[in-house]
């Protein structure tokens, strides 16, 4: 599990502050870069991790949580090739909870895509989420 890469997506509707989108975020990711790009007439908080750095605080938070069967079947079920893609719900993650969604309607105000790249995929999802009993 030498390169771990992620880039992790939001909208940010025009309802919303763009600080309260970036907090929701910041609560599961080390990110390295942070960007906020208009697409489309939309616009979108994209932001970069790097390493097991960048995942941490979501590793630790799983544990606290006591998911990780749950994550560890959504992360299987996002598994293609070297590449993991699970959708967060943004309004639980605002308020330092890890709630897995669908990619649409699940989550208001729509969720944080996150997809993250590395050599062995099925390692990280390993690491993330040790088997348990």
């Amino acid at each position: 599990m030498n390169e771990i890469t992620g880039t992790i997506t939001v909208e940010i509707k025009p309802t919303e502050n763009s600080k309260k989108v970036e907090k929701a975020v910041n609560t599961f990711f080390n990110y390295t870069s942070l960007n906020t790009v208009p697409k489309l007439e939309k616009n979108y908080l994209i932001a970069r991790i790097e390493g097991r750095e960048g995942l941490i605080k979501f590793y630790e938070r799983l544990r606290q949580e006591r998911i990780l069967n749950v994550a560890r079947k959504v992360l299987i079920n996002g598994l293609r090739g070297n590449s993991i893609t699970f959708y967060l719900n943004k309004q639980v993650a605002y308020v330092n909870h890890i709630s897995f969604c669908e990619p649409k309607s699940e989550s208001p105000l729509g969720p944080i895509r996150v997809e993250i790249r590395c050599d062995d995929a099925n390692q990280l999802i390993n690491w993330l989420t040790m088997r348990t009993k």
